[in-house]
């Protein structure tokens, strides 16, 4: 792989052409779809008027603020009329395969990311089509022709752009960020826009009076690491719009988790428990959006001097529900107290993930 060169602000080597394609509301859409009755009305997916979270929102719903995990009861307060529909995850598996074998007609290097998003490295393309725009448009004529449902899509030479054009667009647009375009709109843009970079991340930067791409671009690799550890030579790269990860077919992957800094050290069980609900949240949604299940919760725990101590469980299928992960989770909390220090952070993983393909075997209960 080429090193970046940073005179240029770009990789030293060929450009490559990748497309985003990102399903437009995808669960909800789908449920629009398959009902007449919901067309053009707001639509959660997931979640109910009394409890739970949205799991997706159709634009109609959006515009009243709701978004993808917001609490069911505050997306309701927001949207009065907003029509709550239980997921069919399986439906949504199988559009998902459509439209994958829509991807595989044009390229073989496909990373999906989760049933409704996928990078797409076309720089040699199946059909030879010069063009990568030409590409992501027939794609998304064809999904459309087949399952009846709309998609964006971002082009650009690397997937962090990618991924900004597709939402630049949105929805059922698409958008090509050249490698002329890339230094200049990426100067532009606040800091919460980059994609990777969270609330808390974004929020860490602005108190070090870094706002904007632009902004990040100023600072040293050294600043930027010494503040954001590992992460930061990935952000003084992309805010040079500079990202030499590969498209990464086949990519299996075997855990996943969420982690949260609290700004205030904890003691009390209750406090800890307040903040585990939303990553184990978090981390239900993606299994959802991917189809995967786990047999091992791990509860992650960072006391206020820094030392990290680990408790895991397996079970012996994997977690069922949202409820079931919760539960476990908890539990390995409540079984760690009393804890000989306040708590900085707290995360939660799921692993031994099983994709739909896979088979369960039968594990013994440990701990």
């Amino acid at each position: 792989m080429a090193e970046p060169d940073p005179e240029r602000g770009a990789s030293a080597a060929p450009h490559r052409k990748i497309i985003h394609i990102d399903m437009d509301a995808f669960y909800a859409s789908v449920e629009q779809r398959d009902n007449p009755e919901l067309r053009g009305k707001p639509v959660a997916v997931g979640g109910s008027a009394e409890r739970g979270a949205v799991a997706a929102a159709s634009y109609e719903a959006r515009r009243f603020g709701v978004r993808s995990a917001m609490p069911s009861v505050t997306a309701k307060r927001q949207c009065p009329d907003l029509i709550f529909v239980k997921p069919r995850f399986e439906v949504y598996k199988e559009i998902s395969r459509q439209i994958r074998h829509i991807f595989a007609e044009h390229t073989a290097i496909i990373e999906p990311l989760s049933l409704d998003e996928a990078y797409l490295d076309v720089t040699e393309n199946l059909q030879g089509i010069p063009l990568a725009r030409d590409i992501a448009l027939r794609i998304r004529e064809k999904i459309k022709a087949e399952t009846g449902l709309n998609a964006s899509a971002g082009i650009s030479y690397n997937k962090f752009l990618a991924k900004l054009a597709s939402d630049h667009r949105k929805p059922n647009g698409q958008f090509v960020i050249s490698p002329e375009m890339g230094p200049a709109f990426v100067e532009s843009l606040p800091v919460g826009k980059f994609h990777g970079i969270g609330p808390a991340t974004s929020a860490k930067m602005n108190q070090l009076g870094i706002f904007t791409g632009l902004d990040m671009r100023k600072q040293a690799l050294e600043f930027m690491c010494a503040n954001f550890g590992k992460a930061g030579a990935y952000y003084y790269w992309i805010s040079r719009a500079v990202d030499e990860r590969p498209v990464r077919a086949n990519r299996i992957r075997k855990s996943v988790g969420a982690e949260n800094t609290f700004r205030t050290d904890l003691a009390e069980l209750d406090a800890m428990i307040a903040e585990l609900e939303p990553l184990i949240d978090k981390v239900w949604r993606h299994c959802e959006s991917v189809g995967s299940r786990g047999r091992t919760v791990t509860l992650k725990i960072k006391f206020a001097d820094f030392e990290i101590i680990t408790r895991s469980r397996s079970v012996s299928t994997a977690v069922a529900d949202r409820d079931d992960l919760a539960r476990l989770a908890i539990g390995l909390l409540e079984n760690a107290m009393p804890l000989p220090k306040a708590v900085r952070l707290l995360g939660v993983s799921l692993s031994s993930l099983l994709g739909e393909n896979d088979t369960d075997p039968q594990l013994d209960f440990s701990i």
